[in-house]
């Protein structure tokens, strides 16, 4: 009958096949982003950790020599800190936190890995006793090491996105920071619950792939669901959106679509080149979405195709739609930029269930067109002039 460390390797090795599929997938995907760049570095660690883990069970189990416990145990600990150093810097880049590449930044918060890391050095070398009992099994204090420091990271981050939270409006965001800083709960809960109650079982293994899974799925949907020049929703994921009748009529509120493109963009690419002309979608794009984001009116936001975007909101009064237009407005004058930017914008109500989401976009799409003529030949006439 196989013994223990056959079933726990097995676990392990599990785990590092699919991490492996995943890091190979993403290594040759053209679109490669900050976010899922970090997401790598915690699968490579975990990699590690779980090849480690492996190479534990069999000296425990006798097939490979004793004499490596000490090295192996102190590798363990090494990439397990690793991982939860990744996977910090993972969840930073996640929400964009605006330090994560200060350099300052990075060493303070990789201070307390490379700290507790130095310690178990010191004390598998002078006390390894204290860690490792005589039938190689791992002491109170060895566990304390593994249990205390990774859950160090995970309350930083819980404190970080609950901060967070509390200033944010947009109910989606909240929602996404509240999974962000609970859900990874689940795997120190795994970590204790296996080295306390069930040392021989692959809980704290099935747990993280568990976790990894759930952001790797929330990457291809972000890929499949976002523009990867503005990083709003595209168009795709208007329509699926619009699909859902209950994203279009919420609580008696009225249901606006706003069309929005930048005037004299064709100017900006002509003048400036295109590369400066993708500058200018992405400034209004950030614009925009930090508008939306401040706003407590429920609301979807992508781009259309081109210059122009469509935004969904749901307000309790139509004036609601006329703030959000000036407030983007606003919020696009304050960027710098080396030629004027501003957006025309229209707006259309989606009314009775016999009226369709296409019929209201091309509604909005219509005034949008008479803004445009409406400032042709007014204020926008003196901004053309920047082109010149």
């Amino acid at each position: 009958m196989p013994s223990f460390s056959f079933y726990y390797i097995e676990g392990n090795v599990l785990c590092v096949i699919v991490f492996g599929i995943i890091l190979l997938h993403n290594h040759f995907n053209i679109d490669r982003r900050e976010r899922q760049v970090k997401y790598d570095k915690v699968l490579v660690s975990f990699i590690f950790y779980f090849l480690t883990d492996c190479v534990w069970a069999g000296i425990v189990d006798g097939v490979l020599p004793k004499g490596l416990i000490y090295v192996v145990s102190f590798l363990i600990y090494f990439f397990m800190a690793a991982t939860v150093y990744t996977w910090y810097e993972f969840v930073m880049a996640y929400l964009q936190h605006p330090k994560r590449e200060n350099a300052r930044y990075r060493f303070l918060v990789s201070l307390p890995a490379l700290l507790s890391a130095a310690a178990m050095a010191v004390q598998l070398f002078a006390a390894p006793h204290t860690l490792i009992g005589e039938n190689l099994e791992t002491l109170d204090l060895y566990n304390v090491y593994m249990t205390l420091f990774p859950d160090f990271y995970m309350v930083v981050i819980l404190i970080y996105t609950l901060r967070r939270r509390k200033k944010e409006e947009n109910p989606t965001e909240r929602k996404k920071l509240l999974f962000i800083g609970f859900f990874p709960l689940m795997v120190s809960v795994g970590g204790f619950v296996q080295s306390a109650f069930l040392p021989q079982s692959t809980i704290y293994c099935f747990t993280c792939l568990i976790l990894m899974l759930v952001f790797y799925i929330d990457s291809i949907e972000t890929r499949i669901s976002l523009d990867p020049l503005t990083g709003l929703n595209n168009r795709g994921q208007l329509t699926r959106y619009c699909a859902q009748r209950s994203n279009l009529f919420i609580d008696e509120r009225l249901t606006v679509v706003i069309m929005m493109d930048i005037d004299h963009f064709k100017s900006i690419n002509d003048s400036f080149g295109h590369a400066e002309g993708d500058n200018a979608l992405v400034v209004v794009s950030d614009a925009m979405r930090k508008t939306v984001n401040q706003s407590s009116v429920p609301s979807f936001l992508c781009r259309y195709g081109g210059d122009e975007f469509i935004l969904i909101i749901h307000p309790a009064e139509i004036g609601e739609a006329d703030r959000m237009i000036r407030e983007i407005r606003g919020e696009i004058g304050r960027q710098e930029s080396a030629y004027p930017l501003w957006v025309s914008a229209g707006y259309d109500t989606l009314g009775s269930a016999d009226d369709s989401i296409q019929d209201c976009i091309v509604r909005a799409d219509k005034k949008l067109y008479e803004d445009k003529e409406r400032r042709k030949h007014g204020d926008m006439e003196e901004l053309s002039q920047g082109f010149e």
